[in-house]
């Protein structure tokens, strides 16, 4: 095992922060943590458009509660179309920003040329005449974070390379205002990246007869439908947990799953509003509430346990570290007792993950529990994330199962580890 670890050290390490500053990665990851509060905002409004309320319920909350938003439905799902629903425009924008901010640049007219070409790529427009202007605008929630990714990415390269390399610059006397000297400047790169947008989109609107986003959907449908899967659901555990046991933070990831997670969150969120079926499982809310309890690791079982133990080393890190793994935070167990780099601890580390998420991907593809549509918040406490972001009781009964679980499959492990501490303990005062 320690072979195992002194590799990883020297071989993926190095190479795991590399990629975790790597700058669009980067972009990625930190516009999915800049734009969390109207994410949660939109998740919020979607609890409260999902009255639990049937034809047969007789309690007066839950009646007056769908009252409520049946003579609201137009408000909760504007409210709720602006925010997660316009999660890919978001995206865009975001992305533009902190890349041109990676390259130095002024950020402000990528960001304006970024959102144009987002426009003509995603919105199909249906009539256009004086003072009436229509489009539908399917696209911009999760559905089309591929090309929002796109058009940031390749708006802002192009933009920086064509802005260094002075092509079409104008000069202008050192009287002009900055700003006015900027913009003329930026005129020519502006022409260029517009130009490539507004061919992209015309060719989609005379030989496809629809917007770029579809075309873009239709080709890698296939591809989206493997990341919403048990298995890529069993790797996401596998993958996150391995590396936070080597001290890989799981931000590293953020750039690859950001997309997806909240991507495949979006469009449920745009399925509840519409009231059909929610089309996915594996969701941001999906990982957060049911993958990992209590933070990486599944730390609030073995927080449980730890405060059981006759060890007091290990009673008092229980004792520190249940109320942060409660509300999702793992570091003061991880780095405590620890889990990362203690080989006793490796295997219930990962295989927690793997079997909540096994679980919880059955139940809700098989709709016997709800799929997630809201994601509240990161700290929420699973059993009632679990609860609010699917509007499902047997939701949070799962998460006390699921605890259950993860406590029998840390039992054994953290015993080993009592025992070992016991034995350093005893040759410590032998010497």
């Amino acid at each position: 095992m320690q072979k195992l670890i002194n590799w990883l050290e020297k071989n993926i390490m190095p190479k795991a922060n590399k990629l975790a500053t790597e700058r669009h990665l980067k972009a990625i990851r930190d516009t999915f943590m800049t734009i969390l509060p109207p994410i949660f905002f939109g998740g919020i409004i979607a609890v409260i458009n999902s009255a639990p309320a049937a034809e047969t319920t007789t309690n007066g909350f839950l009646l007056a509660w769908s009252n409520f938003v049946s003579s609201n439905s137009v408000i909760l799902s504007w409210l709720n179309t602006v925010t997660l629903g316009f999660l890919s425009l978001y995206v865009c924008v975001g992305v533009t920003y902190y890349l041109a901010k990676s390259y130095k640049m002024e950020t402000f007219l990528p960001t304006i040329i970024a959102i144009a070409g987002y426009c003509m790529l995603t919105i199909n427009p249906t009539e256009i005449s004086y003072g009436n202007v229509l489009g539908q605008l399917t696209y911009f929630d999760g559905k089309g974070i591929l090309v929002a990714l796109f058009v940031s990415i390749m708006t802002v390269e192009l933009y920086h390379v064509l802005y260094e390399h002075k092509v079409g610059w104008i000069k202008m006397p050192d009287t002009v205002p900055p700003a006015l000297m900027v913009s003329f400047g930026s005129l020519v790169p502006c022409l260029i990246v517009l130009g490539i947008d507004a061919i992209i989109f015309i060719l989609c609107h005379n030989f496809a007869g629809t917007c770029f986003a579809a075309v873009v959907i239709n080709l890698l449908s296939p591809a989206v439908s493997a990341t919403d899967n048990l298995w890529f659901a069993i790797l996401v555990g596998f993958l996150l947990n391995f590396g936070w046991f080597f001290g890989i933070h799981d931000t590293v990831w953020s750039g690859f799953l950001g997309p997806i997670e909240y991507g495949t969150l979006s469009v449920n969120a745009a399925a509840l509003a519409a009231g059909t079926a929610l089309p996915h499982v594996f969701t941001v809310s999906f990982w957060c509430y049911f993958g990992i309890i209590g933070g990486l690791g599944n730390c609030l079982a073995l927080g449980l346990l730890c405060l059981g133990s006759k060890n007091k080393e290990i009673k008092t890190i229980g004792k520190l570290g249940i109320i942060p793994a409660f509300f999702g935070i793992s570091e003061p167990i991880t780095f405590g007792l620890p889990i990362m780099l203690n080989p006793l601890l490796f295997i219930p580390s990962i295989l927690t993950s793997v079997v909540n998420v096994t679980i919880s991907y059955i139940l809700m593809s098989t709709n016997i529990i709800g799929r997630t549509y809201a994601m509240l918040s990161y700290n929420m406490p699973s059993i009632f994330g679990a609860y609010l972001s699917t509007g499902d009781l047997k939701a949070a009964v799962l998460i006390v199962v699921l605890i259950a679980l993860d406590m029998v499959i840390y039992y054994p492990f953290l015993k080993a580890h009592e025992h070992s501490l016991a034995i350093a303990e005893t040759q410590v005062n032998e010497k």
